[in-house]
């Protein structure tokens, strides 16, 4: 049976002495462009154009995050279908994890936006890295 850290990792309400600590999930943005395998270039490059990312995530049926589409690729053959030229398996941090953490992660690592996902692999949104600076203080 799943415990704490799992209902924690899930992005679901908390109770008791850490429901007023920040997490990574309370900065998220939900609204990067998702789309399925069989998806075109083409047919996404105007929703990403609308988004306030250069990137979209490749998702299957109920969510589980399988790739990334990066803007070269995006930008590339229109006709390409997202399973043909996504990057899979992006690298993703849990929901949970404090803001000021995640930051010396893509500090460490030179990015700047965080994939949040579920411990069952379901994307759960993007973390910039700019939001965490401001949300810690640190000018970036």
């Amino acid at each position: 049976m799943p415990g704490k850290v799992d209902w924690m990792a899930r992005a679901l309400p908390l109770e008791g002495d850490k429901a007023g600590e920040p997490r990574a999930i309370d900065l998220a943005g939900r609204d990067v462009v998702t789309c399925g395998l069989e998806e075109t270039m083409g047919a996404l490059r105007e929703r990403v154009a609308r988004s306030g990312f250069g990137f979209a995530f490749v998702v299957s049926d109920d969510g589980v995050l399988l790739g990334r589409l990066r803007r070269a690729v995006l930008e590339g053959d229109a006709g390409a279908r997202a399973e043909d030229v996504m990057e899979p398996g992006p690298s993703t941090s849990r929901p949970d994890m404090p803001p000021g953490q995640l930051l010396a992660k893509l500090d460490r690592a030179h990015l700047s936006t965080a994939v949040l996902s579920d411990p069952d692999g379901r994307l759960l949104g993007v973390v910039r890295r700019a939001d965490l600076a401001s949300f810690a203080g640190d000018p970036a």
